[in-house]
This record gives C-alpha cells, sequence and structure tokens, in this order.
C-alpha cells in the first residue's frame, strides 16, 4: 500500500511537472477531425483542444445519425471521469473542461490499438462465445483491437500486436494495468450511482516525453451503462439498437454522476 501511495505521489507530482501553462490558452488551426470530436492546436505547447460534436455513429460509420445534444453529454460525463481518474493516480491526458462542449487535453501521439474491459457479458463478445448477454464474467476480460476502419477492427492478440508493431512489449502491459485500473475505479464509483458497467473502450497515447496516458473520452459512446435495477441500457446501444432515447439516457448517467452541480 505504501508503494502504490508513493507512485501515486510521485505520477502527480510528475503531473504538475509536466503540464503547460493554461491560463491564457485559445483555440489554434483544426488538426484532425473525427466520427464525434473535433481536435484543435492551441497557443500552448502540449495542449489540444477538443469539441465534442453531437454526431452519431455506429458499424464503423455505416450508421449516422445528429443528436442534438449528445456531444455536451458526452464531453461533461468523459471530463466528469477522467477528473476521477486523475484523483485516483491513473495518468490521462485530461486538463480541463473549457465548455459543455469543450476541453483541454495533453497531446499524444495515439497507439493504433482500442483496449476492451468487460466485467459481463455482452457485444461481440456475447456473440464469439456464445454466452447470454447480461451473463457476469468471472474475473475481467481484456481484449485488443486494432483500430482500423477498412479491416472492421480486427480483434488482435499479443502476437498480432507485435508482428504488425502497433506497441512495444512494455506498453501492452503497461495499458493492461492501467485498463484495469480504470475498471476499478470506475466500477464502484458507478455502483454507489446505481450504474453497472458492463466494459469500456479505452485508447491510449505517448506523449512527446514518452509517457503513456489514458486518451480519448470515457463515456456512454464508449462504455456499456446498464440501470443496476431495470437492465436498462444507458449508452450507445440505445442508437446501435434502435432503442431511442439516446439523449434522454446519456442525460440520466449525467445526472447520476452529479451533473453541473458535481463540479
Amino acid at each position: 500500500m505504501a508503494e502504490e501511495q508513493r507512485a501515486t505521489a510521485q505520477h502527480r507530482a510528475a503531473r504538475r511537472e509536466a503540464a503547460p501553462d493554461l491560463r491564457e490558452v485559445t483555440k489554434g488551426a483544426l488538426l484532425y477531425e473525427g466520427k464525434a470530436k473535433k481536435v484543435y492546436r492551441t497557443n500552448v505547447p502540449g495542449a489540444l483542444w477538443i469539441v465534442f460534436k453531437d454526431d452519431a455513429t455506429a458499424f464503423n460509420g455505416e450508421k449516422r445519425s445528429v443528436l442534438e445534444g449528445k456531444g455536451a453529454l458526452a464531453n461533461r460525463i468523459s471530463a466528469r471521469l477522467f477528473a476521477l481518474l486523475t484523483e485516483r493516480g491513473i495518468p490521462n491526458h485530461f486538463l480541463r473542461l473549457l465548455s459543455p462542449t469543450e476541453q483541454l487535453v495533453r497531446e499524444v501521439a495515439i497507439l493504433p490499438l482500442e483496449v476492451v474491459v468487460r466485467n459481463v457479458a455482452a457485444g461481440s463478445l456475447a456473440k464469439r462465445l456464445g454466452l447470454a448477454e447480461g451473463a457476469i464474467l468471472p474475473k475481467p476480460v481484456v481484449e485488443c483491437y486494432y483500430k482500423n476502419d477498412r479491416l472492421g477492427d480486427p480483434l488482435v492478440n499479443d502476437d498480432h500486436i507485435a508482428v504488425l508493431s502497433l506497441a512495444t512489449p512494455q506498453q501492452l502491459a503497461q495499458m493492461r494495468t492501467l485498463a484495469l485500473a480504470v475498471n476499478d475505479a470506475l466500477m464502484p464509483y458507478l455502483a454507489q450511482r446505481g450504474i453497472r458497467l458492463i466494459d469500456f473502450k479505452l485508447e491510449f497515447g505517448v506523449t512527446a516525453e514518452g509517457e503513456l496516458l489514458v486518451a480519448d473520452e470515457i463515456s456512454p459512446d464508449t462504455c456499456r451503462f446498464w440501470d443496476a435495477a431495470s437492465g436498462e441500457k444507458l449508452d450507445k446501444d440505445r442508437f446501435r439498437r434502435d432503442l431511442g432515447g439516446v439523449v434522454e439516457a446519456y442525460a440520466e448517467i449525467w445526472k447520476r454522476i452529479g451533473g453541473d452541480g458535481g463540479w
């Protein structure tokens, strides 16, 4: 326990030293536009300005819609959960919330892997292994997927990752450790608020100094959240499965984790 506390303190100290001066940050040129976010440069080296869009996509962009208010909810939920990770000493890219749809993050080079942690059988895992949706797994399952829309983001193992040079063995081990640490941080926090964390997807990036960080977002776009009492889906599966009430479900998650009064 003492070693973990020392490691957490060292991480927080390193984060303070590495943090750029954000007092007069301004948005610069558009760097990249993805399915759900726009990424802008800033006048501060090492800091990027993220804008969350109202666009909803599924099945590698084959299904699309615009849902008014989704971007603001996903942004604020993600900011809140990243702030929780920071409190727990888990290294991540989040710096601060800028507006309901914008946040400031540390600049990283994203590794071409999605790391998925599963606590309950759902989605592709249930289909692949013939498990009933909702079956509780005896231990968290960690999977890696190659981020490649053309190939449909295929599931890959350690050998595939090595052959394709997607991450070093050290990075892969650290990603697994951090993903499980995120799971350990989120599960009880959400359970206290009547939310079951079924599974979630993480992305990781490397700073110019070589530090590996949890990046991208943590929101109903990237997590499966079920109501603990009813099993109602409160995430993007409502869009994938045409269940309706997508924005209302995101708003319910935001309300349960404190809403605007939680900052």
